[in-house]
């Protein structure tokens, strides 16, 4: 009686790293702390989300260039930082996002906030118009 295998989809492509990359590609960034980002539109607005721990508000750049939203934010070390000897750092010390907004949105009523950590930044849409029903009349009589 023949062994049934589970098949992998992806044994193939694991191989192919590892060919190229080594062993220790992948797990270089298992327990990584990647600042994460939201996007989600709700109400009439875009909503992004940013996760950035351990940022302040002067450390963080938002601005708008050729329709797109633009999030970078760069924390340097404080001088006391620099006398530890870290033997693991997995937080993050800069960050850059682009999305890309929709022709509909306002630039000049854009809103950011940053609280514990999170920033929140609120692109106003207009609206889209509603859609326009055309009416039905009966074929005429000749």
């Amino acid at each position: 009686m023949a062994n049934l295998v589970r098949w992998d989809p992806f044994a193939e492509l694991n191989a192919l790293q590892k060919q190229f990359f080594g062993d220790d590609f992948m797990s270089s960034f298992k327990g990584v702390n990647i600042p994460t980002t939201d996007v989600y539109t709700k109400d009439n607005e875009l909503v992004i989300e940013a996760h950035l721990p351990k940022f302040k508000q002067e450390d963080i750049n938002i601005q708008v260039e050729n329709g797109a939203l633009i999030i970078s934010a760069e924390r340097h070390e404080k001088d006391e930082d620099k006398t530890k000897k870290y033997l693991v750092r997995e937080s993050s010390s800069s960050f850059y996002r682009r999305v890309m907004l929709p022709e509909r949105s306002n630039a000049d009523a854009i809103e950011a906030h940053l609280d514990d950590g999170m920033l929140k930044v609120q692109v106003p849409l207009t609206p889209l118009p509603e859609p326009k029903k055309i009416a039905i009349s009966a074929k005429a009589k000749k």
